[in-house]
C-alpha cells in the first residue's frame, strides 16, 4: 500500500484534512479535552468539544491553536496525531506525506514549531 498525500489546515476553529483523490474527509473542532491531573488527552475534537461546560474540574478542554498558530505544541501534536490516525491514511510500510497550510505573517520559530507538531505525528515528509 502507497502512501497517500493528505493536506492539513490548522485552524484556530476547525481543522480540515484533504486526501488526495478524496477530497476533505475531517472537519472537526480544535479542541481536546485533557485530565489536568495526568495530562492525559481523554478526547479530540467534536467529542471534546460537547464536554466543553459539562466536565468535572479534573477535565479541562483546551484550544491549541491561538491566531492560526500553535499555543499549546503537545497538545497540537496529539491532537494531529489522532486526526492522522482517524482518517487511516497509514500504509502496512509507509507514512503519509503531509502539507500543512499556516498564516503568512507567522514567525520562523512558530513555523518551525507547526512542522515539528506534524513530523512528531508520525509523517514521512513534511512540506
Amino acid at each position: 500500500m502507497f502512501a497517500r498525500d493528505i493536506g492539513i489546515d490548522l485552524g484556530t476553529a476547525n481543522v480540515l484534512i484533504h486526501v488526495k483523490g478524496k477530497g476533505i474527509v475531517l472537519d472537526e473542532p480544535s479542541v481536546v479535552a485533557m485530565d489536568k491531573n495526568s495530562g492525559k488527552v481523554l478526547e479530540v475534537g467534536m467529542a471534546a468539544r460537547r464536554m466543553v461546560g459539562r466536565t468535572p474540574g479534573n477535565i479541562e478542554a483546551i484550544r491549541p491553536l491561538k491566531d492560526g498558530v500553535i499555543a499549546d505544541f503537545d497538545v497540537t501534536e496529539a491532537m494531529l496525531r489522532y486526526f492522522i490516525g482517524k482518517i487511516n491514511v497509514k500504509g502496512m510500510f509507509s507514512k503519509p506525506r503531509i502539507l500543512v497550510c499556516c498564516p503568512t505573517n507567522i514567525t520562523k520559530v512558530e513555523q518551525k514549531a507547526i512542522r515539528e507538531a506534524a513530523e512528531k505525528a508520525e509523517v514521512r515528509k513534511f512540506t
